[in-house]
């Protein structure tokens, strides 16, 4: 894609699934990165020396958990120095927690929106002040369907998700004078170890992609093409939008058939 080439892009919570996905697309073309996850782990590094090599210079690790405010600024800056600058931002770090709401530990639902809120949040505070001093920037958000769709037995989940969108579109407008752009991805039923129960279980699979009008779940390469889409000079006039990258799923499938005229 055009303009990805030489890019410095640090993404967070890429030691595996649809960060690590995202990570290698940059690399793929051109890019340098920055991986970042919660710990300094040999699954971190092993991802970060996967990546294939680049022109413009070597990939680096950046670890740190997304919650606390002084250790995003650590890896933020960490990232900026291992790659000599930056110019994308991707939030891609997540977690979820099922519980039925009426049983809802508080302290679960803090962790969640700690991670994914205000995660997103932090990250996106300290790239801004570095794409502030040059006058151009990205943030990316990973978000999800459970933006608009609700997720019963999910509530912080679905709630942090819808909050993330309303975050992107509340900074693509505060920034879009500034040269700066935000947009966000939501992903659907997607091939990844937070999915294992249903996309290493054949029987749970199927019943899980007979609800997708594409007829199957997604690979994590699907989900970042769309992130590397959005970051080239292809998307520049794209900003404070979700693309949803969920194989129709927000299309409400259960109008295939006509049961309601």
């Amino acid at each position: 894609m055009r303009g990805l080439e030489g890019l410095r892009v640090l993404v967070t919570g890429a030691a595996q699934g649809i960060g690590l996905a995202i990570a290698q697309r940059f690399a793929a073309e051109g890019a340098r990165v920055a991986l970042n996850d919660r710990d300094d782990t040999p699954v971190l590094r092993a991802a970060t020396a996967s990546l294939p090599r680049v022109a413009a210079g070597p990939h680096c690790a950046a670890p740190g958990n997304v919650a606390d405010e002084a250790a995003v600024e650590r890896f933020v800056a960490a990232a900026i120095s291992g790659l000599g600058g930056l110019d994308v931002l991707v939030n891609n770090a997540g977690l979820q927690i099922p519980s039925p709401s009426e049983a809802l530990d508080i302290a679960d639902f803090d962790t969640v929106l700690a991670v994914n809120l205000r995660g997103t949040v932090l990250c996106a505070r300290a790239a801004l002040r570095h794409f502030l001093g040059q006058g151009r920037g990205v943030v990316l958000n990973n978000t999800s369907v459970h933006e608009t769709i609700p997720k019963p037995g999910y509530l912080s989940y679905s709630a942090s998700k819808g909050a993330v969108g309303n975050v992107t579109r509340t900074l693509a407008l505060e920034f879009a004078g500034r040269g700066i752009r935000v947009n966000a991805v939501a992903p659907g039923a997607t091939l990844t170890p937070m999915n294992a129960a249903w996309a290493n279980d054949p029987a749970a699979r199927g019943t899980v992609e007979q609800h997708i009008p594409l007829g199957r779940g997604a690979e994590p390469s699907d989900i970042a093409a769309c992130f590397a889409f959005l970051a080239s000079a292809d998307a520049a006039y794209i900003t404070g939008q979700t693309i949803f990258v969920d194989g129709g799923l927000t299309l409400h499938a259960d109008f295939r058939e006509n049961w309601a005229s």
